[in-house]
């Protein structure tokens, strides 16, 4: 039921992590989700999720983890890089599925869906709490179809909703524990048009 599912990412609503991207990626190696993403598969480190954002705020550098769940490729980063639409279409090229949920300190949120390169929905969840209380019920793409967001819990539905159209179950465990780490380029130097990689 879709109730036991949101419960069963109660942890991120009660969770004080500053910003978040998880994106599943079917069809992929890690080694491919790596370059989609920007970095380099032949040079990676063991890193936790505290120690990978501790090292990008000093430093001043992006971090991707990666880990292979249910032959689907996780991407577990401190930061923003699986929500651009650019980075879906890449990982999701040439028949591959590609789904991230966004979150970040200052109240944004976001999900995305992308196939066979295409981004097929992106939308802030946010966005639909007024919507749905002063409106009609807003369009919503086919794979969100009969979910309805609430405040208090934005980022347990965002996750559900992962789970549910991609079939992998974010575990929490994947923060505290070291996972496969690479240094991703920069979006200036990744993109030679950032504009339209931030395009849907």
């Amino acid at each position: 039921m879709w109730e036991d599912l949101v419960a069963r990412y109660a942890w991120a609503d009660e969770d004080e992590l500053e910003a978040y991207t998880f994106s599943v990626i079917a069809g992929r190696t890690e080694d491919e989700v790596i370059r989609a993403f920007g970095g380099d598969a032949d040079v990676s480190r063991m890193m936790t999720f505290g120690e990978a954002s501790h090292e990008q705020a000093n430093q001043r550098c992006e971090l991707l983890r990666v880990v292979t769940a249910e032959a689907h490729v996780v991407a577990v980063e401190w930061g923003y890089r699986g929500s651009i639409p650019e980075i879906a279409r890449r990982a999701s090229a040439d028949g591959g599925e590609f789904f991230s949920v966004y979150r970040d300190i200052n109240a944004r949120y976001q999900v995305m869906h992308a196939v066979d390169g295409r981004v097929d929905g992106m939308f802030d969840p946010f966005d639909l709490l007024d919507a749905a209380s002063t409106g009609p019920d807003p369009e919503l793409p086919e794979w969100a179809a009969g979910v309805s967001f609430h405040m208090e819990t934005l980022c347990a539905e965002s996750l559900a909703l992962m789970e549910r159209t991609m079939g992998v179950r974010i575990d929490p465990a994947w923060i505290d524990i070291p996972l496969r780490t690479v240094l991703v380029a920069s979006p200036s130097a990744l993109f030679e048009d950032p504009a339209t990689a931030w395009t849907p």
